[in-house]
């Protein structure tokens, strides 16, 4: 366990998994669900067609002689085989998963991936799958793997089958799917709200604009977390803020500890207005968290997952709804 998490905290990219749109039973208590903590790791639509060869699966050759192989296909359900995983928590898992390392992965900036698991055969043999949306954080250039951290719920059908893959054992992935279309100094300023795993897509955004010596956005991130031990990514977010000044982040969280030196509670105006760009149109605020969270700051997408109305904190304090993106 020790040599893997040496492995994985000098390797540039790590990935953490969020489930954009995915509901809790409460309303604003759904972002008090705790997170595993993680030191310093970087790691979804649907469709019938899957491949059951237990082994890695790479896209047809067809084009490999004109331009590099693609990992990933958004019209076909691949096999990628589990390399490793470790718990990170008492319910949050590592994993990794592996492909052919001449191929590169194919997920833009920024985008989710889609898996699905089978449920059995229905009244007429049909298989039946659960089908969940992660988001990746591993550096898009990665060669041969991409990881996922996922948060393990007792009664979640996914994750309950992730938490039971053993290494050799692979997950079918479709993919990747566009979320937010981003491009180089696209906006002067990113403001970023963030809870829990909802990190996960703001990283992949950081990493890119950090890598980008051409790219001067001035990045300003907000993450909330139940506790200093639930944060996720913080020695790596820390890193990246320290060796960058276009990074500011600010943590806060419910349950302080005596010597938690970032804020209390949650998120609130006062930590917006300080915390982030003023409304501008040279400004764009993202939102990725728990449900609650996100009416608490934004409101909900809407029920046919698009952006919906904007609302909560984000309205009050000014914005609009073409400088707010919800993820």
């Amino acid at each position: 366990m020790a040599t893997f998490f040496k492995r994985l905290v000098k390797a540039a990219p790590i990935a953490l998994a969020h489930a954009p749109g995915s509901r809790s039973k409460s309303s604003f208590n759904s972002f008090r669900v705790p997170f595993g903590a993680v030191a310093a790791i970087s790691g979804g639509i649907s469709s019938l067609y899957y491949f059951s060869s237990p082994d890695l699966v790479y896209l047809d050759k067809t084009s490999e002689e004109t331009s590099p192989k693609v990992a990933l296909d958004p019209d076909k359900w691949l096999e990628f085989k589990l390399q490793d995983r470790a718990q990170v928590s008492p319910n949050s898992h590592l994993f990794r998963f592996s492909f052919d390392p001449t191929a590169r992965f194919g997920l833009h900036i920024a985008s989710c991936i889609i898996t699905r698991a089978p449920l059995g055969q229905d009244a007429e043999g049909k298989m039946q799958y659960v089908i969940r949306p992660y988001t990746p954080i591993s550096d898009p250039d990665s060669k041969g793997y991409f990881d996922l951290i996922i948060k393990v719920y007792p009664e979640g059908k996914m994750t309950q089958h992730l938490a039971k893959l053993k290494p050799g054992d692979v997950l079918e992935v479709k993919g990747p799917i566009e979320k937010l279309k981003y491009t180089p100094n696209m906006k002067k300023h990113i403001g970023m709200i963030a809870g829990g795993t909802g990190i996960a897509p703001m990283l992949q955004i950081i990493e890119a604009v950090l890598k980008n010596s051409e790219d001067n956005t001035q990045l300003s991130l907000l993450y909330a977390n139940i506790s200093p031990d639930d944060i996720l990514l913080k020695q790596k977010l820390d890193m990246l803020e320290a060796s960058h000044p276009n990074l500011k982040i600010f943590y806060t969280v419910d349950s302080p500890s005596k010597d938690w030196k970032g804020g209390s509670g949650y998120i609130s105006k006062d930590m917006i207005v300080k915390g982030l760009p003023g409304p501008s149109d040279d400004t764009l605020i993202l939102v990725c968290g728990p449900p609650g969270m996100m009416n608490h700051i934004s409101g909900d997408k809407a029920k046919d997952r698009s952006q919906g109305e904007l609302s909560g904190l984000l309205k009050e304090a000014g914005y609009t709804e073409q400088m707010v993106y919800k993820f």
